[in-house]
């Protein structure tokens, strides 16, 4: 067995650091042990840590953070503020707005019916994820679906419809099971107001929907 082209221990000790890549006045950090395509843009102070593939057309906003084994694939969009845990593939057909979280080892997916024999990349169907909604540990987003701004997925549910804006979502197929603020924090009703427990942001239900109640 040809064993030249294995590191052995000294040379993987002393191997290349991980760096922060300064372009054009824009600084953004990429762990050695990861891959990013040509044709990408990484936006100012995003992190991306170990073992992460970046594929070729993606676009990633500022202030990022992505934990290890993490890929992104060709031609997504995601904006600034986001995390992403370890062990999170975001396949092409995704969308993500700024400030979403995405909890560790969820699951997109791209295809209704895939087939390994039958290429379907034209048939790829968009999924989209509005700001600031949570994504936790573990759930599968099943493609073709919305999010609404602000929405929490709890952990292990499976999404395959449209979820409504703060809506809070659990279960396998996932159910709403209440509303949440801004904060993440369950809300609780007196007279069909809701105060939010961290910011003390109001919210009321209008037409089977969550809205703030702005104070002029």
């Amino acid at each position: 067995m040809d064993e030249s082209k294995y590191l052995n221990k000294d040379a993987w000790k002393n191997r290349k650091k991980a760096k922060s890549i300064n372009k054009n006045k824009i600084e953004f950090f990429v762990h050695d042990s990861s891959f990013v395509d040509e044709n990408v843009v990484i936006g100012n102070k995003t992190k991306i840590w170990h073992f992460c593939h970046i594929l070729s057309g993606s676009v990633i906003g500022d202030n990022c953070s992505f934990g290890q084994n993490c890929v992104v694939g060709a031609n997504v969009n995601i904006g600034s503020g986001v995390k992403v845990q370890n062990n999170v593939s975001i396949y092409e057909g995704v969308e993500v707005e700024d400030d979403v979280f995405l909890g560790p080892s969820m699951v997109f997916t791209n295809v209704i019916n895939p087939r390994a024999f039958i290429v379907r990349r034209e048939e790829f169907k968009k999924t989209l994820l509005k700001r600031g909604c949570s994504i936790g540990a573990n759930a599968t987003i099943v493609c073709g679906v919305t999010i609404g701004e602000y929405a929490l997925i709890g952990s292990g549910a499976v999404i395959n419809k449209d979820v409504k804006p703060y809506a809070l979502m659990v279960g396998v197929p996932a159910r709403q099971i209440g509303w949440v603020g801004k904060s993440g924090e369950t809300l609780d009703f007196d007279d069909g107001v809701a105060i939010d427990r961290f910011d003390g942001t109001k919210y009321a239900i209008i037409d089977e929907n969550l809205e703030e109640i702005v104070c002029s």
